[in-house]
This record gives structure tokens, C-alpha cells and sequence, in this order.
């Protein structure tokens, strides 16, 4: 039973909430990610190159290829042929570049909003001084005027 109300606890804390939110958003962002590279990126570098480029497809074969079987990445692999498949590495660590990267302009712009808010709520008026402490300051100046008399 203590077992269950600790994990209830720890569950529901804010860090936990916010963690799982953020894998749950970030494995959406992923798939945006891969659209924008493999839609919008390869295609500019590929006409850039001058020529069609697809790195997923990119491999040196390590084994002996049997005979019939096409050279292509798919069926290489399911021959059981060792393949060095260099091209999906660099397909995902550019994935990773522009993800890393747009989180960057992202963090970028929330410091800005921050900026922002932490600047006006400056220039407002300060806040009213509490209750207590202002009783103090009376007892304080009612003391030093009994003590000039």
C-alpha cells in the first residue's frame, strides 16, 4: 500500500507530468522532422548536386552476394548479406542536426518572450509591501519618535 502511494507521489509530480509530455510531443516532432528532410532538404541538396539523392540507400556489402538476388539495400538484407548501410546513418544524424537545430530557434525565441515579460513586469508599479512588514516599520517609527522626545 506505501508502495503504491509513493509511485501515486512521484507519478503526479510536476517533473514527471511535464517529462512525459515532452517524449510524447517530441515523438510527433520526429515524424515532422523526417518529413521536412526527406521532403524539403534531400530534394534542395539533391538538385544542388545535380542529380537524384537518396541516402537511405547508400551501403558497402561485407559478404559474398549470392547469386540472383538484386543489389538493392532491401534485398541484400534479406538475403542475410553483411552490409555496411552507411546511407540510413546519415539520413538520421542529419535528422538529428536540423531537430537539434530547431529546438535551438525554439529555446531562442522562448528566452526572447521571457526577455520580454520579465522587462514589463519591471517597468510596472512594484508591489504593495505586505501587510506585515509594513505594521513593522509603523512600531519601528513609533519607537524612534518616543525616543526624540
Amino acid at each position: 500500500m506505501k508502495m503504491i502511494q509513493e509511485f501515486r507521489a512521484f507519478a503526479v509530480r510536476g517533473n514527471v507530468v511535464d517529462l512525459a509530455v515532452g517524449v510524447i510531443i517530441g515523438g510527433a516532432f520526429s515524424k515532422i522532422v523526417d518529413s521536412v528532410v526527406g521532403d524539403v532538404v534531400m530534394p534542395i541538396v539533391a538538385w544542388m548536386i545535380g542529380g537524384k539523392l537518396d541516402f537511405s540507400n547508400l551501403f558497402i556489402v561485407l559478404g559474398q552476394i549470392p547469386e540472383n538476388v538484386p543489389r538493392t539495400l532491401d534485398a541484400l538484407k534479406k538475403a542475410g548479406v553483411p552490409l555496411f548501410a552507411y546511407g540510413n546513418f546519415l539520413t538520421i544524424t542529419l535528422n538529428f542536426v536540423i531537430l537539434a537545430f530547431i529546438i535551438f530557434q525554439m529555446v531562442k525565441v522562448i528566452n526572447r518572450i521571457k526577455l520580454q515579460d520579465e522587462a514589463e513586469t519591471a517597468t510596472e508599479t512594484p508591489p504593495a509591501t505586505p501587510e506585515d512588514i509594513q505594521l513593522l516599520r509603523e512600531i519601528r517609527d513609533s519607537l524612534k519618535n518616543k525616543e526624540n522626545k
